[in-house]
């Protein structure tokens, strides 16, 4: 099997067979393990995970396990948020599902899974009509900048003409 040509990887071309047999091991048992925690934690390996190729799947399953799972500086409910409002922009339902019922695993309220999902459609709005009228990134990162600068200054000081929650 050639992958890549003979200039990529060990750079030795076609693997022999014998390569072939010690690889589709190693993949079977990498496989096998990444199962078996996947088992361990849910219950169940999901179908569209053991969809995912030999050489993706071990990537894949650290990265989840390591990062998204696992206790991070950003808590894991605000993860499952951040997520729901990418799968919103993204009109992603696997994903909307799935970051809607693990926020709610992660003691997700319904008001805070709904201020997410209008987070991530005001975010979209904005992006929408930023990009669509073309606006000039240097411009608007010194005006972001000027306004992060003086909300600043005017911290604790109430704002005249703005409801008092701002």
């Amino acid at each position: 099997m050639q992958v890549w040509g003979s200039g990529v990887g060990r750079g030795l071309g076609a693997r022999t067979e014998t390569e072939e047999d010690v690889m589709g091991t190693a993949l079977s048992k990498t496989r096998s393990r990444v199962y078996d925690e996947v088992n361990a934690l849910f219950g169940r390996t999901p179908q569209w995970l053991k969809l995912q190729p030999d050489g993706a799947i071990e990537g894949f399953w650290l990265q989840m396990r390591d990062f998204y799972l696992a206790p991070t500086a950003v808590p894991n409910k605000y993860k499952d948020l951040i997520g729901l409002a990418v799968a919103g922009a993204t009109r992603c339902h696997y994903c909307t599902l799935f970051h809607t019922e693990i926020a709610r695993l992660n003691g997700a309220t319904d008001e805070e899974i709904a201020e997410a999902s209008a987070v991530g459609a005001l975010t979209m709005q904005g992006s929408t009509f930023i990009n669509s009228m073309q606006v000039g990134y240097d411009e608007f990162r010194r005006e972001t900048l000027d306004i992060v600068k003086y909300v600043k200054q005017q911290k604790g000081k109430p704002a005249t003409g703005v409801p008092a929650h701002v």
